[in-house]
C-alpha cells in the first residue's frame, strides 16, 4: 500500500472517530453555556487549521450552522454543529501535519 494511500485512510478514520465521539456526546439539553464552550473549542481548532494553511471549507459551514442555530435557541444542533466542527478542524489539522513530510516519500515518475 502506497504511502500516500495509507494517509489517506488514517486522515479518513482520525475524521470518523472524531465525528463519531462528537455525535455520541451527552443526551441532556444543551445550554447556552455549553454552545459558548463547543463553539470557542471550535474556532481554536480551525485558527490552528488557519495557521497551518489548512483550513476546509465544510469546517466553515459548520461553524456557520452552529451559529445560525444559536441564534434561533437550539443550543443542542447550535453543540453539534460545533463539535462536528471542531472534528473537522482537527483532522484538517492532521492532515496538514501528517502530509507535511510525507511529499518527500512520493517517487518521481
Amino acid at each position: 500500500m502506497s504511502m500516500i494511500r495509507k494517509m489517506r485512510i488514517s486522515t479518513l478514520s482520525l475524521a470518523s472517530v472524531l465525528l463519531i465521539a462528537g455525535a455520541t456526546s451527552a443526551l441532556t439539553a444543551s445550554s447556552e453555556a455549553d454552545f459558548k464552550a463547543a463553539y470557542a473549542a471550535a474556532e481554536a481548532a480551525n485558527k490552528e487549521a488557519g495557521a497551518l494553511r489548512n483550513q476546509w471549507t465544510v469546517t466553515a459551514a459548520a461553524l456557520a450552522d452552529a451559529k445560525k442555530a444559536a441564534d434561533s435557541g437550539d443550543f443542542d444542533r447550535a453543540v453539534a454543529s460545533s463539535k462536528e466542527a471542531e472534528a473537522l478542524a482537527r483532522a484538517s489539522i492532521f492532515q496538514a501535519t501528517s502530509e507535511k513530510e510525507a511529499w518527500k516519500a512520493l517517487e518521481i515518475r
